[in-house]
Parts: structure tokens; C-alpha cells; sequence
């Protein structure tokens, strides 16, 4: 079997297993019902994500057993962190869990993926390798965190969680083509294209106007995934983990600033709201289509380059992340991130 038919007929199958979530869902009543803080106008299924899940775990079982390059490790951090992560999103899609006890479920699940990856990989800042200790351990569990929450904040406008895993998946696979250590060859890539596949299949149901949401155990899943990418390729080369942080830009800045301002003017930041950037550019352009497309071209005509850059060695880390964020941080000021609703 070649990597390009596995690759194909993993995206079949998600998008088989997603119609079969559709319908599982309109005969179950697991609908996204508009209200006040929606960005959609119209009942929809929810829980498509879960095609993604068990699409992306299969894959992955079947390439670490029939020996295709994927470390132990880092396939026993993948499964335990994706799946416990997946399946607290599926009940909480089915129902609802307390914050408290969906957090202590992340943490744990950030814990997991560590334990198995080593904790925080070195920083390389400005031409030095910087060792964090104990406490770049507890920075990379918040960091895993507020990554597999911010992607479930930024799934609110249709096509949009997908676009940004399978355009953050393609900068991860170029880097690992052109970037070649002992450690992280182009075989690191496997995963990435399996995980761009997996999603690729659900957007065919998801994209602009969408058929089926991602719901919660997608999104969440998603989250914790790529990030679990990012930190096993700084612990391959720590310019690496810069890249993956830039890669992430268009979601990090959005989610972040809007956190920040509505912490700053005292909100109740658990409760729903539609303030991102992306939402209130999706109200302004009147369709959701122009803003996922937008974010396509950020990642790979903006963000992509400079990833590139500095993987493979023309420019810092921290400088190519300021750089890369710049004109994120611009756009989430104009587009109002985080500013309150008018009612």
C-alpha cells in the first residue's frame, strides 16, 4: 500500500463516517440551535469531529504496528492525550460536564502526552538553547491547555477549525521535508499528512455552508494533537517549536486577545460570546466563506514562509514569532477581537 493511497483512503473514510455522524445526529436530536451568540442562522447536526477522531487513531494504530516510523512514545502520547480528550468533548456534546472537572480532564490529558514526550523541548532564543527545568514542564501543560481550548473558541464559523488543522498540518510536513535531523525526517511526516487526511474528509461536510458541525470532541482533539506535534518537534530541533508556534499564529492571537480584553473589562470568560476577530469579520463580510478562506491564505501565503525561515536557520525564533504576529495583532484590532457586543 503507498503512503498516497493510504493517505486517500483515509479522507474516504472520514467523510463516510462523518454522513454516518449526520445522520446519527439528526436521529438523535444533536443539534447546534441558533440563539443570541451564534454565527449561524440555521439548525445543524453536531459531533462531525468524531469522524477526525476515530479516523486519524485508526490510522495511526495501523502505521505504528505495521512499523512505519512512529516512536513509541510519541504514539502513546498521541492516543492517550486525542482519545481521553475526545471522548470527555463527546459527552459534554451529549450532555454537560462542569468546567471544573473538564479542566482537571485536560490537564490530565496534558500531563499524559508530557510524561511520555519529556515535558517542554529547549527554547532556542537568540542563538542559545535555553533549558526551562520544572517550570517549562508547567508552562508546556498550560500551553497544551489553552490550545485545546482556544481551538474549541475558534470553531464558530463554518469550515474554519478544518481549514487551519490541514493548513498548519501542510507547513508541518513541508518543515519536516527540509528540515533533516537524526530524529525528524520526512517519516515524521506521516502523522501530519494522516491527520490532514482525517480532516479533509469531514470538510467536505463542513465547509461554507456547513452540513454538520465539528462539535467539542473534534475540536478539543484537534487542539491537544497539534500540539502534541509541536512540542515532539522541538525536542527534534528546538528552531522547530518557534515554527509550529508560528504555524498556529491566526488561532493563538485571535483567541488570545480576545481573552485578554474581555479579562481586562471583567467578563464572565466561560460564558458563550462571539466576539473573536474572526466572528465579527464573518457579521461584517455577511457570509462565512471569505474569513475561511482568508485564514487558508494567512497560513500558508504569510505564516508558512516565515515558519520556514526560521526552521531552517535564517532567523530567530522569537524575532520570526513577532514578525509573524504583527499583522495578526492588527487584524484582530480592526476586526474588534474580543470588544464588547453591541446589543
Amino acid at each position: 500500500m503507498t503512503v498516497v493511497f493510504f493517505i486517500a483512503v483515509l479522507a474516504v473514510l472520514s467523510c463516510g463516517f462523518t454522513a454516518l455522524l449526520r445522520r446519527y445526529a439528526l436521529a438523535r436530536s444533536l443539534m447546534d440551535v441558533p440563539n443570541a451568540r451564534s454565527s449561524h442562522s440555521l439548525p445543524t447536526p453536531r459531533g462531525g469531529g468524531v469522524a477526525i477522531v476515530i479516523t486519524f487513531l485508526f490510522s495511526l494504530c495501523v502505521a505504528f504496528f505495521a512499523d512505519m516510523g512512529i516512536h513509541s512514545e510519541f504514539f502513546y502520547a498521541l492516543v492517550g492525550a486525542g482519545l481521553s480528550i475526545a471522548l470527555l468533548g463527546f459527552l459534554d456534546d451529549h450532555g454537560h460536564i462542569a468546567a471544573r472537572w473538564r479542566l482537571l480532564g485536560h490537564f490530565s490529558a496534558a500531563a499524559w502526552a508530557l510524561y511520555w514526550l519529556g515535558g517542554m523541548p529547549p527554547l532556542a532564543v537568540f542563538g542559545g538553547v535555553l533549558q526551562l527545568g520544572w517550570i517549562g514542564h508547567v508552562l508546556a501543560a498550560f500551553y497544551l491547555v489553552w490550545l485545546l481550548n482556544l481551538y474549541n473558541f475558534m470553531d464558530g464559523i463554518d469550515g474554519i477549525a478544518s481549514v487551519e488543522a490541514i493548513c498548519v498540518c501542510i507547513g508541518g510536513t513541508v518543515l519536516c521535508a527540509l528540515v533533516s535531523t537524526s530524529q525528524f525526517t520526512l517519516v515524521s511526516a506521516l502523522p501530519l499528512l494522516m491527520l490532514a487526511a482525517s480532516v479533509v474528509g469531514f470538510l467536505i461536510w463542513n465547509f461554507p455552508t456547513a452540513r454538520i458541525f465539528m462539535g467539542d470532541a473534534g475540536s478539543g482533539f484537534l487542539g491537544i494533537v497539534l500540539g502534541v506535534f509541536s512540542l515532539q518537534a522541538g525536542w527534534a530541533n528546538p528552531a522547530l517549536f518557534w515554527g509550529w508556534l508560528i504555524l498556529l499564529g491566526v488561532f493563538i492571537v485571535d483567541a488570545t486577545s480576545t481573552l485578554l480584553r474581555r479579562l481586562i473589562r471583567g467578563d464572565k470568560v466561560y460564558e458563550a460570546h462571539r466576539s473573536h476577530a474572526y466572528q465579527y469579520a464573518s457579521r461584517q463580510f455577511g457570509r462565512h466563506l471569505p474569513v475561511t478562506l482568508a485564514v487558508a491564505a494567512l497560513n500558508l501565503l504569510w505564516l508558512l514562509p516565515i515558519a520556514l525561515w526560521v526552521g531552517l536557520g535564517g532567523l530567530d525564533g522569537f524575532v520570526g514569532l513577532v514578525i509573524a504576529y504583527a499583522p495578526l495583532m492588527g487584524l484582530a484590532v480592526k476586526y474588534k477581537a474580543g470588544e464588547l457586543e453591541s446589543l
